[in-house]
């Protein structure tokens, strides 16, 4: 028996990120209290900057070639999976400086200002017990969400690479696990926190055993858990039996069912405004760029390695799920009287939006369906990052939309910098946001699929009026009694609503550099 060889340095990103999440674990165990903030912070930060160089080096080395498979072929390498990988530490690094701010004391009534803002000093506390008061007022850290967070970040990175349905579902849980924990975390409204936590697992729990139970027919069918062997069996079999086996169409359909409650698709979404709005706001943004992208690149890689002579059969399915995707985040964003509500099914709708592009099934729709994760990810980061930064006079956050009316008149330079990122939501040009709708709506065209994409113009239209609406609230509405305060952000925030807003409008003024690099990302290796 040979053993296997491993290609460390192919592997070098993942193997950074996890191996960082070990070493913050042992920190949690080993280091004294008043030390683990700090070296939390240096190891992740430092960390995901390491495995970001080290995606740059791997691309720099493809040199124009389609990449290669590492791990026995578990793992593909190729330029989808680095672009991919690039944007998903890209936007880790940003929610990780979100996730390691600082409380305000002042804000919260609170004596000590040593702990992290967006989350509980003891989790395991009852709310609005003693215990929980006595590890507020001692300024108590929770920073085992460093190594969490890596974790998940780990997770993300191994989704989209993942060239065999096994290591496609254990990096499913890896990145899963810890966002179940994280959402249950908040600092403030304790309940409405675990609740969201209890929903995202139980949840996230029955999409993985359908996308199991895919994985178990998938095999059954081919004999693999290969993508490439799966496509090999799928022709195979068109070939000679003229037709295909229900096996793999079932099969096909509950894989789709697990990587589409992860992007919220409809009608898998019901758990994405509970989460979003109960989650703590530093995890929400996180969570809503990093997990779309992954989950949309194994997405990418499911339908475009494995099952590509399927088309005909899935297309359809998908089709109606885009147009219901579209239709009803953005109709459903409409009624919300709540900002984090607002933007969760505004990321549903976009979820729609970018189906178009897979739907495509072209180059043109890979190469728009990458730049369009690239763009969504900083934009919705940014706009997450300026909803925690208003809180009312308890230091609570104020995410009802009355409480914003006037927030843009009192404080412009806020005002303008969310309005900046509810103009790309819209796709209003000069923002990133147009550019990824028409490289999407335009792949689609190409692809056939015209009527998918006057819905998507049709939608994009409707989701305009509500997010205008907000920009109106704040600018030309009368401010109420109780006004909410925008908190003087911390330099860490500063960089990530000044990194977020200039990539947003960037991408919108000069698209064509990172149009570019996603045309030239747009392979799989088989």
């Amino acid at each position: 028996m040979n053993a296997p060889s491993v290609e460390y340095f192919q592997l070098s990103p993942m193997l950074i990120v996890f191996g960082v999440a070990v070493a913050g674990v042992l920190v949690e165990a080993f280091l004294p209290r008043r030390l683990r903030y700090g070296t939390q912070v240096t190891l992740a930060l430092g960390g995901l900057a390491a495995a970001l160089v080290a995606v740059v080096v791997l691309y720099r080395d493809l040199d124009g070639s389609v990449g290669q498979l590492a791990v026995l072929g578990a793992v593909a390498i190729d330029p989808v999976t680095l672009f991919l990988q690039g944007t998903i530490l890209a936007v880790s690094v940003l929610g990780m400086l979100l996730i390691a701010e600082r409380r305000s004391p002042s804000l919260a009534g609170e004596s000590n200002g040593a702990g992290l803002d967006s989350f509980t000093p003891q989790a395991s506390a009852i709310p609005g017990s003693v215990a929980e008061k006595v590890a507020v007022k001692a300024g108590l850290i929770q920073t085992e969400v460093f190594p969490l967070t890596m974790f998940a970040v780990g997770g993300m990175l191994l989704f989209p690479a993942a060239e065999d349905l096994l290591t496609m579902f254990v990096a499913l849980e890896v990145l899963s696990l810890p966002l179940y924990l994280l959402c249950g975390l908040a600092r403030r409204q304790r309940l409405l926190s675990q609740e969201a936590a209890l929903k995202y697992f139980l949840l996230g729990a029955f999409s993985s055993a359908f996308f199991l139970y895919g994985i178990a027919l998938m095999y059954g069918y081919s004999g693999t858990f290969a993508l490439s062997g799966i496509a090999d069996a799928v022709a195979s079999d068109s070939a000679s039996a003229g037709g295909t086996s229900a096996i793999v169409l079932i099969g096909s359909g509950l894989l789709a069912v697990g990587v589409l409650f992860k992007v919220g698709a409809v009608p898998f979404h019901s758990w994405i405004p509970d989460v979003y709005q109960g989650a703590p706001t530093a995890i929400t943004a996180f969570m809503s760029a990093g997990t779309k992208i992954a989950a949309f690149g194994a997405m990418l890689r499911i339908f475009y390695v494995a099952l590509p002579e399927l088309s005909h059969d899935w297309r359809p399915m998908m089709w109606a799920v885009a147009i219901l995707t579209m239709v009803v985040g953005t109709l459903t964003a409409v009624t919300q009287t709540d900002v984090k509500r607002i933007l969760a099914y505004s990321a549903v709708a976009h979820a729609g939006f970018i189906l178009t592009g897979v739907i495509a099934l072209n180059e043109t729709g890979l190469s728009g369906t990458l730049f369009y994760l690239f763009a969504y990810g900083f934009s919705t980061l940014g706009a997450f990052a300026v909803v925690g930064l208003v809180r009312d006079r308890f230091g609570e956050e104020a995410t009802s939309l009355a409480q914003w009316a006037g927030l843009g008149r009192r404080y412009p330079l806020v005002g303008v910098v969310f309005s900046l990122f509810l103009l790309a939501f819209a796709g209003i040009p000069l923002t990133s946001g147009f550019v990824s709708k028409f490289a999407v709506f335009k792949a689609a065209g190409e692809g056939g699929a015209i009527p998918l994409v006057i819905v998507g113009v049709l939608a994009s239209a409707i989701a305009a009026y509500f997010y205008v609406r907000v920009i109106v609230l704040m600018f030309f509405t009368e401010p109420p009694e109780d006004a909410p305060e925008v908190v003087t952000p911390s330099s860490l925030t500063l960089a990530t609503l000044t990194v977020t807003a200039a990539v947003t409008f960037a991408l919108g003024a000069l698209p064509q550099p990172l149009l570019d690099l996603a045309g030239d990302s747009a392979f799989f290796v088989r």
